[in-house]
C-alpha cells in the first residue's frame, strides 16, 4: 500500500519525547525517513529510532540543542547528508517554565525566547537552505499563543505569539518555491511536561469543550496531514488542536 509521505524526508527537532516523539513516529508511519534531534535523553532518542525501525521506518537521532546555532545546522546538515534530502521540517523543540512573570529570572526568559523563538527562526534558515520545493514547514504553537488564559504562562504565550506571525510572514516569502509554512497549535495535551494527573491539569481541562486533555497523537495526526501531498493548498495557516479550549 503506498504511503502519503512516501519518498518524503522529514526532520523533527526536539522529538526524543512527548509531542514530538509521536510526530515521528506517525511520520515514519505514513512513509518518511525521519531525523530526530534531542537535547538530554539518547536513551529515548535511541529507543524511537529502535521502534521506528522495528516497524520497517528508516530514522536518525541527532544531539543538537536548539539554542546552539552551529549544531542545529549541522543537525539538518547530517540529516541530508544521511537521509538524501530535506523535504519537511518540524520546529517542535520548546519549552514553558511554569511561573508568575514577576517570579520569573532573567535566565529563565532567556532560556524561553531562546528556545521557542530563536531556535525556530535558526532551525528553518538552515532548512531552508536545503529544502527541496513543495517542502513543508511545520511548528509547534500553542493554543495559548492566540488566546490566553492560563495563568504562569505570560513570556511562553509571547513566544508562540510570535511564531504564529513568523509562520505567517514566512508564508509569503517561500510560496513561488511551493513551501508551504504552517503553525500547528495544540492545547493542553498528556506530556511529561504537562501531565493530565498534574497541579496545572485541573484549570486547563475546564477550559477545553471536550473536558479532557489531548494525546500526542492528536496532534501528530494533523502534522501528518499538513506534511501531506493533500495539504499542498494550506500554508500561513494557525490550525489549533485545542479540545476547544479556544472555542
Amino acid at each position: 500500500m503506498s504511503q502519503k509521505l512516501d519518498g518524503k524526508t522529514a526532520l523533527v527537532t526536539g522529538g526524543s519525547r512527548g509531542i514530538g516523539a509521536a510526530i515521528a513516529r506517525r511520520l515514519a508511519a505514513d512513509g518518511a525517513k525521519v531525523a530526530i534531534t534531542y537535547t538530554k535523553g539518547a536513551d529515548a532518542a535511541a529507543s524511537l529510532v529502535k521502534a521506528i525501525e522495528g516497524a520497517g521506518g528508516k530514522a536518525i537521532a541527532i544531539q543538537a540543542d536548539a539554542t546552539n546555532p552551529k549544531a542545529v545546522q549541522a543537525a539538518v546538515e547530517k540529516t541530508v547528508s544521511a537521509l538524501g534530502k530535506l523535504d519537511v521540517l518540524v520546529n517542535n523543540a520548546g519549552t514553558a517554565i511554569p511561573k508568575t512573570f514577576e517570579e520569573t529570572t532573567l535566565e529563565e526568559l532567556d532560556q524561553v525566547i531562546n528556545l521557542n523563538i530563536r531556535g525556530v527562526f535558526v532551525t528553518t534558515q538552515a532548512a531552508l537552505k536545503q529544502m527541496n520545493n513543495n517542502g513543508r514547514i511545520i511548528s509547534i504553537g500553542s493554543c495559548v499563543g492566540e488566546r490566553m488564559m492560563t495563568p504562569g504562562l505570560v513570556p511562553y504565550s509571547a513566544t508562540k505569539a510570535a511564531i504564529r506571525m513568523f509562520t505567517q510572514g514566512l508564508a509569503r516569502e517561500v510560496g513561488d518555491r511551493g513551501i508551504t509554512v504552517n503553525n500547528v497549535q495544540p492545547g493542553p495535551i498528556d506530556t511529561d511536561l504537562n501531565p493530565a494527573s498534574g497541579d496545572w491539569a485541573t484549570p486547563q481541562k475546564a477550559a477545553t469543550a471536550l473536558n479532557r486533555y489531548g494525546k500526542v497523537e492528536e496532534v501528530a495526526a494533523l502534522v501528518a496531514f499538513v506534511a501531506s501531498p493533500e495539504a499542498a493548498y494550506i500554508t500561513g495557516a494557525n490550525l489549533t488542536v485545542d479540545g476547544g479550549t479556544n472555542a
